[in-house]
C-alpha cells in the first residue's frame, strides 16, 4: 500500500485506502450475488426438468398385479379369562381351531347370550387382553391405503382411472376386495388423481 502511494505520489493516503476498502467490499458481494445466482438458476432447471419429465412421460406411481388368491386378515376380540364377546354382525367371521395369539378359539355359541344380547367365544391358552384372531379369505388383498371411499385406482393406457369395489372385509393393513377387479389389473399405490397420466416405477405382485 505505501508501495502504490508513493509510486503515484498521492497526497491523501487515507481517501486511497478508503477506496480500495469499498471496492473490496463490492467484489466480495458481487461474487456472493453471483453465486446465489448460479444457485437459483441450476434449482430452477433441476425442478423444470422434473415438471417436463412428468409432463412427457407421466408421474410415477407404485403398482401391483392384482391376483385373486387366498389370504389372512385379522380380526380383534378383547379376552378376559378365555371368552369373549361379539357383536351378531362379527360372530360369522369366527369359528372353532382359529389361531388366536399364543392359543385357539375353541368355540363359538350359535345362541345369543340373553345377559349381554352378544355371542360368547371361548378360547385355549389366550392371556387377557385385546387378542388378534387369524382368518383365512379368498379375494383380491390390496393394502388397505389404496381403496379411498370404495374405490381404487388403476392402470390402464398410461392414466390412472377409477375403480368401483367392493371392499368384503379389512384389518389395520390390508383390505379384501371381492368384486371390481380382476386378475392382472394394476393397482395403483401412490396417491393420484382420475384421468391423470402416469408411469410404472415399480410394480409387485399381488399377495
Amino acid at each position: 500500500m505505501e508501495r502504490i502511494i508513493k509510486f503515484f505520489k498521492i497526497k491523501n493516503p487515507n481517501q486511497v485506502k478508503k477506496w480500495i476498502y469499498i471496492v473490496s467490499v463490492c467484489a466480495i458481494a458481487f461474487w456472493v450475488l453471483f453465486r446465489i445466482t448460479m444457485l437459483i438458476i441450476q434449482h430452477n432447471q433441476s425442478v423444470f426438468n422434473i415438471s417436463r419429465d412428468v409432463l412427457a412421460n407421466g408421474t410415477p406411481v407404485l403398482t401391483m398385479t392384482a391376483q385373486n388368491s387366498s389370504g389372512v386378515l385379522h380380526e380383534p376380540i378383547s379376552v378376559e379369562k378365555n371368552k369373549a364377546y361379539v357383536t351378531g354382525n362379527r360372530v360369522g367371521l369366527f369359528r372353532a381351531g382359529q389361531k388366536v395369539g399364543n392359543g385357539k378359539i375353541a368355540s363359538v355359541s350359535q345362541n345369543i347370550n340373553l345377559d349381554t344380547g352378544m355371542y360368547v367365544i371361548k378360547t385355549t391358552n389366550v392371556e387377557n387382553g385385546l387378542q388378534y384372531v387369524e382368518y383365512t379369505r379368498n379375494g383380491y388383498f390390496v393394502p388397505v391405503y389404496a381403496v379411498v371411499d370404495g374405490n381404487v385406482f388403476v392402470y390402464e393406457n398410461g392414466v390412472a382411472t377409477l375403480r368401483k369395489v367392493i371392499v368384503a372385509h379389512s384389518d389395520a393393513d390390508v383390505a379384501l376386495i371381492t368384486q371390481g377387479l380382476h386378475d392382472g389389473d394394476i393397482v395403483i399405490l401412490s396417491k393420484v388423481s382420475s384421468g391423470e397420466k402416469v408411469r410404472i416405477q415399480s410394480l409387485a405382485q399381488g399377495e
